[in-house]
This record gives structure tokens, C-alpha cells and sequence, in this order.
């Protein structure tokens, strides 16, 4: 029998790492865990912060795949706290992929739809020119550049609105505002795409299995990895309070004028998935299928 593939794991307790997590060791996911050796990390095994260890654990491991799904995301935060965000948004992925270099793994690694100024009228590709206007932007830019520039050997997903049963996200929030009122006031004018984390997942698995399996070397590169279809937040929000039974709660659509952050945010950050598609016959469900199957495990 073939040895298995080593897989190290960056960022164990985030909505993607988790399902990685979950998804490698777990048949019922399709996945033959006899296929995979994972060891998962997060902040209490290595602070990302710190290069001489993040280095270390990778050289000690010397792993076949690293999967980084950690990153500095609190988006309004991070416009105070730019050491912190290039640290481990734009360094860590830095010595990570140099690492992965330097044993001969392949890496994978997370990006964002803030990459974009959030000014187009039509979906993003792949070769769209970047203009991030936010720290997360700059320092998630900062990042894929990095990564890019010393493993040829990488995969980059962009992702957005990302969402799970655990953890803090927009779809949590929602539901746990919904048990003590009656009416929120959500922003309509800002323009998305739904991703449920364990479709991510389950997606980034996939690519990694064609890749073990039939190698090709022309398929490395950025991909967008979106749930399909397009939203905003006002009607994300109406879905939510529809498919969680919180029939109670009115929903109504304020303009991101009336709701000022520290961060900007861009107004269309809709990707286009087509090249996903094309390379790796991956489609991530539609947003509304899964939400409504991520609101059903929570029930």
C-alpha cells in the first residue's frame, strides 16, 4: 500500500481548518482517512508570529501538503492593528510557503474578496487587477504575493463571506441577535457571494485529490471559491430568519452609508468561479442550498 499523504493543518479551530480537520479524518465525507496523515495545528501549538517556529514545525514535519487557513480576519480591527494583520497575513503565508519550498511540499492557501476594490459590475476573475482598500485587503494581498513569488507549487483560494455552524460569522450573529429582537436592520447595498466552510473544505480536498492522483503542474495558481449565485447582506439575512424559523423578525435595508466601519467595505466583491470549474469540474453548491443545509445540523 502507498504511504499516506501528509497533510499539516494551519489553523485548526477556524470555520475551514476545522472542516479540513473533520473532513480528512472522517469516511462518511468520502474522504478514506487511511489516505491522509494529518497533523493540525493552531495558536497553542505555534504562534504564527513567531517565523523561527513557524519554520520549524513545518521543516520538523516536512509534510507532502500545507493547508494555512489562518489569518488575521477581524476586518475592522486590523485597520489599528497593521503589525499584527501583516504579520500574520502577509509573513506567516511568507515562511510558510518558503518552508514548503525547502521540503518539497505543496501548499494551499486562503485569500479574500477584499483583494478587490469592490467597484466592478461584473464577477471577478483570476487576472483581474487587485486593489485592496482596507489593511485585510493589503496585507491579505501582501500574502498571495508572497506565497506566489517562492512555491511555484500553490494553490490560492479567494474566498468570501464565509460562514459555519461554529464560530463567529455573519450567520451566528444573525440568529443569536434574532433571539432578543424582533427587528434588524442589515446593509443591502453590499453585494456577495455565501460560502459554507465545509463546501470549501470539501472543495480544497478535492483539488489536493486530483492533484496526488494525476499531477499537473499547470493547474497551480489563484482560483475563486465561492458559493454560487449572488446576494447581499440585507437578503442573506432575510434567508436566514426564513430557514431558522425566526418568522418573527423583520428584516430591513439600511445603506453602508448608515452603517460606518473602520474598514471599508467593497460594494460588489461577487468571483467568478469559472476557472475552478474549468480545471477541477468543482462548483460549489448554490448559497441558498447550503445555508439551508447548515441551518438544518444547527436545529
Amino acid at each position: 500500500m502507498p504511504s499516506p499523504v501528509k497533510v499539516l493543518i494551519f489553523g485548526k479551530h477556524g470555520q475551514v481548518g476545522s472542516q479540513l480537520v473533520t473532513q480528512l479524518k472522517t469516511p462518511s465525507y468520502h474522504v478514506d482517512p487511511g489516505d491522509f496523515s494529518v497533523t493540525a495545528t493552531d495558536i497553542e501549538d505555534v504562534d504564527l508570529t513567531d517565523s523561527k517556529a513557524t519554520r520549524a514545525l513545518v521543516m520538523e514535519e516536512k509534510p507532502d501538503w500545507v493547508i494555512n487557513t489562518s489569518a488575521h480576519t477581524a476586518v475592522d480591527k486590523a485597520e489599528s492593528e497593521y503589525d499584527l494583520a501583516y504579520q500574520l497575513n502577509a509573513e506567516a503565508p511568507r515562511v510558510i510557503a518558503e518552508a514548503c519550498r525547502d521540503v518539497g511540499a505543496a501548499m494551499v492557501h486562503y485569500s479574500t474578496d477584499y483583494v478587490f476594490d469592490g467597484n466592478a459590475k461584473t464577477p471577478y476573475l483570476e487576472s483581474d487587477s487587485p486593489n485592496p482598500q482596507s489593511v485585510y485587503g493589503k496585507t491579505k494581498l501582501a500574502g498571495e504575493q508572497n506565497v506566489a513569488q517562492l512555491l511555484p507549487q500553490h494553490f490560492i483560494f479567494r474566498t468570501a463571506w464565509v460562514y459555519s455552524k461554529n464560530g463567529k460569522n455573519f450567520v451566528n450573529t444573525m440568529l443569536e441577535l434574532a433571539k432578543d429582537r424582533d427587528a434588524l436592520s442589515v446593509v443591502g447595498d453590499q453585494y456577495g457571494s455565501p460560502t459554507l466552510a465545509d463546501d470549501l473544505a470539501a472543495a480544497t480536498i478535492q483539488v489536493m485529490r486530483k492533484m496526488i492522483t494525476a499531477p499537473d503542474v499547470s493547474l497551480y495558481g489563484i482560483y475563486h471559491a465561492t458559493g454560487s449565485g449572488i446576494t447581499n447582506w440585507s437578503d442573506f439575512c432575510r434567508e436566514i430568519m426564513q430557514l431558522s424559523n425566526n418568522h418573527h423578525v423583520s428584516v430591513s435595508t439600511i445603506s453602508t452609508d448608515e452603517y460606518p466601519t473602520p474598514a471599508p467595505r467593497p460594494h460588489y466583491s461577487v468571483l467568478n468561479n469559472a476557472k475552478l470549474k474549468a480545471d477541477f469540474n468543482i462548483e460549489l453548491d448554490s448559497w441558498k442550498s447550503a445555508l439551508a443545509r447548515c441551518l438544518q445540523r444547527q436545529s
